[in-house]
């Protein structure tokens, strides 16, 4: 079971941590953790993802440099989400994501195998 949380009502040029806890199996599973996003009338959209030792991460071209993805260090089954100089379109529903084996590549939904519930980021301008 995954949770994400940390969302909410945000002016544009602001910051947000989502974070996402796995527990119960999830949390012994996870190879990647991966976070993507949908806006109204919008598909999913691939924002970032980090390999379970942390020395690979991928981000989307409209979110470098701007959001960071990380693991907790004493929570291993933590993930975070720093979002910063958030812009209106950065506005949709966040999930975060786990993939249960190994991938050459952790950008596309199909890669992950147990998803979150989503929470909300609204920026407003």
């Amino acid at each position: 079971q995954l949770q994400a949380s940390g969302g909410g009502l945000v002016q544009a040029g602001g910051s947000l941590r989502l974070s996402c806890a796995a527990s119960g199996r999830t949390g012994s599973l996870w190879h990647a953790l991966g976070w993507f996003r949908q806006a109204p009338g919008k598909e999913r959209e691939f924002v970032a993802a980090m390999n379970w030792r942390g020395d690979g991460k991928y981000y989307g071209d409209d979110v470098k440099g701007r959001f960071t993805i990380a693991r907790d260090h004493t929570e291993k089954t933590t993930g975070y989400l720093q979002v910063n100089s958030l812009l209106p379109g950065d506005t949709a529903i966040y999930y975060c994501a786990v993939a249960a084996s190994p991938s050459a590549t952790y950008t596309q939904p199909g890669n992950f195998h147990y998803w979150g519930q989503g929470s909300l980021v609204t920026v407003s301008s």
